[in-house]
């Protein structure tokens, strides 16, 4: 669907380690930055970090990104308490992984 959109596939590559890259504009890297922290558990959004969102965008706007992601984070919670795996359906995709550092 990015691609669809016009995000180029740099971006969508450099996604996992997105706070390292000069690929993203600030505003880019705040909501990525909320996105992680509506989806860490418990969730984590700093009161700095809404004051930058709520810098940018206004409240109804706030919400629907929000909806946005709390769906996805449903979604994919969903489908992984239920063992749910894809169905195939979005061939020529991926799903880049964070890099998670391993613990000796």
């Amino acid at each position: 669907m990015s691609r669809d959109h016009g995000v180029p596939a740099e971006k969508l590559q450099a996604l996992p380690d997105y706070e390292h890259s000069s690929l993203f504009t600030e505003r880019e890297m705040i909501v990525l930055q909320y996105a992680d922290g509506m989806t860490a558990t418990p969730v984590n959004v700093p009161d700095t970090l809404f004051k930058a969102l709520r810098a940018i965008y206004d409240d109804q706007q706030i919400v629907e990104l929000t909806s946005a992601l709390a769906w996805e984070n449903y979604r994919a919670r969903f489908n992984h308490s239920l063992d749910i795996e894809s169905e195939g359906f979005s061939e020529g995709a991926y799903c880049l992984l964070p890099n998670v550092s391993q613990k000796p």
